[in-house]
């Protein structure tokens, strides 16, 4: 199969055999993988690796214990940050991480769902206890997260000038400083600071699952900024980098959805 490999030298396409699922995971035929800013500063002790961690496809094949996905199933998910990622043609992923593809969104679209739509349902729901009545700010709107939190909390946004019992940050820098103290709670997902909540999203199945039921309701539509295939894996990284996005970036593996 092809894979995008991290090197200490950079990205390089490489052919590689194609992953046996092990006990509990799922091999996956990717048709696209999200990728973040930055994720290439994570697998430094433990090069080559693969990056992108969000993914959208269907099942090849099943390892033991597996029983809640089969081969054919079109899923989306999020996989662990300790291992290697799905920017490859397979991936072998933990099943638990993946939930039915939401039938609305290709797979370019669903890709872009998973860790961005996973971080906004924490930030906003597990980590900042946003509850009815209650009002939020969300600090860069127009990101990958942001947008998808600004859809989320639908009809509890506050105005630049009203009161809100949450931050919500997504961006870090001076937005966060000057919001330390402005709400009861919060909560980044940008940078540590003092005064604030930070958190790492976590691969979440039933989150999943009423993400795909909401983007399939109409309620919730993931950006994306640019689309770019496999074999050019170091521009879409380099989009990732760059400010002024809206939405994600997407590598799509599989080019005749």
């Amino acid at each position: 199969m092809r894979a995008v490999r991290l090197h200490s030298t950079g990205l390089a396409i490489e052919e590689l055999e194609t992953p046996r699922p092990q006990p509990g995971e799922a091999l996956v035929h990717v048709h696209a993988a999200g990728i973040t800013r930055d994720e290439l500063t994570w697998p430094v002790d433990r090069l080559p690796a693969i990056p992108s961690y969000e993914l959208s496809g269907v099942v090849a094949d099943v390892g033991p214990a597996v029983d809640d996905v089969a081969a054919g199933d079109a899923v989306f998910g999020l996989t662990p940050f300790d291992r290697d990622g799905v920017a490859a043609e397979y991936a072998a992923v933990p099943a638990a991480g993946l939930a039915p593809k939401p039938t609305s969104l290709t797979h370019v679209e669903s890709a872009a769902l998973t860790l961005a739509g996973l971080t906004a349902w924490q930030g906003l729901f597990e980590h900042g206890a946003l509850g009815e009545g209650e009002r939020v700010c969300v600090l860069g709107p127009n990101g990958a997260v942001g947008h998808l939190a600004a859809q989320l909390a639908h009809g509890r946004l506050a105005g630049p000038d009203e009161p809100c019992n949450l931050v919500f940050d997504t961006v870090g820098g001076d937005a966060l400083a000057r919001s330390i103290g402005a709400a009861a709670r919060v909560v980044s997902v940008a940078e540590e600071a003092d005064g604030a909540f930070y958190f790492v999203v976590e691969p979440n199945r039933a989150q999943l699952v009423e993400l795909a039921r909401l983007a399939d309701s109409g309620a919730l539509t993931p950006a994306i900024d640019s689309v770019f295939p496999l074999e050019e894996a170091a521009a879409a990284f380099a989009r990732v980098a760059e400010r002024g996005k809206r939405g994600k970036v997407v590598l799509q593996v599989v080019q005749d959805e």
